[in-house]
């Protein structure tokens, strides 16, 4: 019998495609000429958010605790979407929905996903702001 290689789970994206670019383009609009720095502080405000739920589901994770992972998932999914994050905000509306059902030990693969996922999108937020 042949062995078959191992396959990826999820193929790791290039940072420019992890944010929508249709999103960012929304969110300059609010600020054309860019004097009040809108995008900016979306941005370093999603950062802060993004870095303190993802801790939190982690911490969920280990011990099991539901609400506060469909908590973080809730907060993230709204925030990650309108930031462009798109595959981020599908995987905490996922999350969302299967913890009505099942419990957090159920949903290690899923709430890994967001912990992976949630790095890629830090990566790409961080390149978006100035230094």
């Amino acid at each position: 019998m042949l062995a078959m290689p191992d396959i990826p789970q999820s193929t790791p994206r290039p940072a420019a495609t992890v944010l929508d670019e249709a999103s960012l383009q929304r969110l300059r609009e609010l600020d054309p000429q860019g004097t009040n720095r809108v995008v900016e502080r979306v941005l370093r405000t999603f950062e802060g958010s993004l870095q303190r739920l993802l801790a939190q589901a982690a911490q969920a994770t280990l011990t099991g605790d539901a609400e506060s992972a469909r908590h973080a998932a809730h907060t993230l999914k709204s925030s990650s979407a309108s930031v462009g994050a798109l595959a981020l905000s599908r995987c905490c509306g996922e999350i969302e929905t299967q913890l009505r059902t099942q419990p957090v030990a159920a949903l290690h693969g899923l709430l890994d996903e967001l912990q992976d996922e949630g790095q890629r999108v830090l990566r790409a937020v961080r390149d978006q702001l100035p230094d």
